[in-house]
């Protein structure tokens, strides 16, 4: 209803009518607005909040950094050894920043949200080094040699090439995704075909070298720095906080296959459930805290079952009751421990 194009009544009654209904229309269309303002505020708080959380993580790691560079300057003293502790301390601390930094970048990234991550001065991608092997995987388009838009043949204009570094058990080589363009002798359309996926967009590793940093850092032991020194042995120069980017986003591929782990565990009709202590960094402090790691395992082939075993893992700083309550959320089922 608007009083731009209503022809308004003559009658009283009918007129005292007409404007309670447009006092009507005016309260409900306030009410939406009122409603939309508010979810507009709520998003920008949150927003707002992620941003913060973002920057807090940021100025740990220069913190880190920072530490890092005055540990290293005085690390050649009488005390170096116990300096040489508190280095890989907060190297293992700002490494495990950098990566979840990396994951929640990813997750970001996935879902079409706004970047959170603040403007930072990144590691100039140098060029992978000449002396690793190379090996052509050739990308065809499938109408490379007849345009099949008139029919006639093609000519290749050139190709475009994408280098992948890789890794093979005991040494690194260098994937060349070469895809050749073509042109059409007559009406000039250009084929060529579409660049491969990888693990990471616009990321240099391949996906046996992404597997290989995982099982080296959380089946080894073995922390990026070090891993990034043992790579700096074969000439190649990567970064830990290059790594760390690997890892965080490389966590986030995975997240999906994790989930469906666990609930193939939590649907079973019976599980089994433990925890044990684990001895976790407290970097700065030169000593550990005692964390807890939680396992449930479904396996049902003693009594003939034919779901495949599984196991789901948590981790929790502590040993509270509320930990086990919030990893059983929704599981309907018997639940055994310590026998």
């Amino acid at each position: 209803m608007s009083l731009d194009t209503a022809i308004l009544p003559t009658d009283p009654e009918a007129l005292r009518a007409f404007a309670l209904a447009c006092q009507a229309e005016l309260a409900a269309a306030n009410g939406k607005l009122g409603a939309t303002t508010m979810e507009l505020a709520t998003t920008a708080d949150e927003l707002r909040a992620a941003r913060a959380a973002v920057q807090f993580t940021r100025l740990e790691i220069e913190k880190l950094k920072m530490q890092l560079a005055k540990l290293r300057r005085m690390q050649f003293g009488r005390s170096s050894e116990r300096l040489n502790r508190q280095i890989e301390q907060l190297e293992l601390q700002l490494e495990e920043l950098e990566t979840a930094e990396a994951q929640a970048e990813a997750k970001a990234e996935a879902s079409g949200q706004a970047s959170t991550r603040p403007e930072r001065m990144k590691p100039k991608r140098r060029p992978l080094p000449d002396h690793l092997p190379r090996q052509d995987i050739l990308h065809e388009p499938p109408d490379a040699c007849t345009c099949s838009a008139c029919g006639a043949g093609m000519s290749k204009l050139g190709e475009d090439v994408t280098e992948v570094l890789d890794y093979v058990p005991g040494r690194f080589q260098v994937l060349r995704h070469v895809r050749p363009k073509y042109a059409c002798k007559r009406c000039d359309r250009i084929t060529q075909a579409p660049a491969p996926a990888l693990p990471i967009p616009r990321g240099r590793p391949s996906a046996a070298l992404l597997a290989h940093v995982l099982v080296a850092k959380y089946c080894d032991h073995l922390p990026l720095y070090r891993q990034s020194t043992i790579y700096a042995r074969d000439g190649l120069d990567l970064d830990r906080s290059t790594l760390a980017d690997w890892v965080g986003q490389a966590a986030w591929l995975l997240d999906p296959i994790v989930g469906r782990i666990r609930a193939h565990v939590f649907a079973a009709e019976k599980i089994h459930g433990d925890d044990t202590p684990v001895p976790v960094l407290a970097p700065g402090t030169g000593k550990t805290k005692t964390g807890r790691a939680w396992v449930y395992v479904r396996d049902d082939r003693p009594f003939c079952g034919t779901a495949p075993p599984a196991a789901a893992f948590f981790y929790s700083p502590d040993r509270k009751g509320e930990r086990p309550h919030e990893h059983l959320q929704g599981f309907t089922g018997f639940l055994q421990a310590d026998a």
